[in-house]
């Protein structure tokens, strides 16, 4: 039995690497957040996050991408001449937002009309293209799938964090569900582009102090 198990786990060590490192999952939430920290993909992340579902659908859409762009650079990072290598990554990536494209069309209507343009601007999202660059091209595919994971989960957590603030303060919703009384006055400058920059400005505030005061411990 223990050989079995040892067996097992040398079969998942050897796919995530010879030191598989959980770090490069967590450094994407909290150490290297993209938004917060990495301050990356600006443009959804102030135009789409005017309600907690859009942010949560873009989010989604672009860890999806990230994920499948890793893999797939990671696993061809041998066979990829340099001289081209952008260019393939960009060709790798925007065929994985067509499909995320028509999968959110095909799920959502709506939802689709509401994220307009910035679905198929996640092709230029420096996000996933630094991604492919600095590091999946240059690790395994289980290095580069927990990186893409961590990013990506980072990217959704920052884009929730100004998308449930905005709605809630601007609509007096979350998720589409209202949350306050009938007398509630919402703020209708946080669901206007001002209202991006105010809350991106506070979270970046919140975020840099908790990280120093955990600094000084």
């Amino acid at each position: 039995m223990s050989n079995q198990l040892n067996k097992s786990s040398e079969g998942l060590f050897g796919f995530l690497g010879e030191n598989p490192n959980t770090d490069e999952f967590i450094k994407g939430i909290w150490k290297d957040n993209p938004v917060f920290v990495q301050v990356l993909g600006m443009c959804p992340v102030l135009a789409v996050s005017n309600t907690a579902e859009n942010a949560l659908a873009m989010g989604l859409a672009t860890a999806f991408v990230l994920m499948m762009s890793n893999i797939l650079v990671s696993s061809l990072r041998h066979f990829i001449p340099k001289q081209v290598r952008i260019a393939s990554y960009i060709l790798i990536i925007a065929t994985f937002v067509t499909i995320t494209d028509y999968a959110i069309q095909a799920i959502s209507v709506e939802l689709h009309k509401s994220l307009g343009a910035f679905i198929s601007l996640i092709v230029v999202n420096c996000l996933i293209l630094s991604r492919a660059e600095a590091f999946a091209s240059k690790n395994n595919i289980g290095r580069s799938a927990l990186d893409a994971m961590g990013m990506g989960l980072g990217f959704v957590f920052a884009l929730l964090c100004l998308g449930a603030v905005r709605e809630i303060l601007g609509n007096g919703s979350i998720f589409g569900m209202a949350i306050f009384p009938d007398r509630f006055q919402e703020w209708i400058v946080m669901i206007l582009p001002a209202g991006g920059f105010f809350t991106l400005a506070l979270w970046l505030f919140l975020f840099n102090w908790v990280k120093q005061k955990k600094a000084k411990l």
